[in-house]
């Protein structure tokens, strides 16, 4: 399975070597849009949203990613790539993919420096408790049909699916379980 991590900017590299513990799949930076139609599924990383949502208009990218959710290829926005594939931003007039009906708040938990781990019990994905580390990061204020709410924290939305998208305020690729990798390699079959 060809995995690929959008590889513009932020936790790329933690990804990538997260999905080279797992059997069978093949991770693949994408900085490309040939490489991007060649994928499985997609990882866009946490970062900045506003500078991603540049690049990938600015390197043609941001068809080829819509072509793979057309086609229902899995596609997960860690922190800022959920900011990038939601319909709606509270507090900003961007939107850049708008593929997900969700409504997402940024920065809503503070700065860099309100930043936090916890555990959270998400049945769905795993019969343990997952760490779940917050960094600048946003959550979702509301859904709309056919979005699945996996996580809450502190009555927050902070993962979501919505048929073959995942999103998840938090950063998996910071910790060392891989429940959530597994969860949405899951999303392929």
């Amino acid at each position: 399975m060809r995995v690929g991590v959008l590889a513009i900017q932020g936790s790329v590299r933690e990804h990538i070597e997260k999905l080279n513990l797992i059997d069978g799949v093949e991770a693949v930076l994408a900085k490309d849009k040939n490489t991007l139609l060649s994928l499985d599924a997609l990882i866009i990383p946490g970062g900045e949203s506003t500078a991603i949502g540049k690049m990938i208009v600015d390197f043609g990218l941001k068809k080829a990613i819509l072509k793979l959710n057309e086609r229902k290829i899995p596609i997960w926005g860690t922190c800022a790539g959920m900011i990038l594939m939601a319909k709606y931003i509270v507090n900003d007039d961007k939107v850049h993919l708008g593929i997900m009906d969700i409504s997402v708040k940024r920065n809503a938990y503070g700065s860099q420096l309100d930043s936090f781990k916890t555990k959270l019990m998400i049945p769905v994905v795993s019969n343990n408790e997952i760490e779940a580390v917050f960094i600048r990061a946003p959550y979702i204020e509301n859904v709309g049909n056919g979005v699945r709410i996996l996580a809450k924290h502190q009555g927050k939305i902070v993962a979501a699916q919505q048929d073959n998208l995942l999103a998840t305020s938090f950063h998996p690729e910071l910790t060392d379980d891989l429940s959530f990798y597994k969860y949405f390699l899951r999303l392929n079959s």
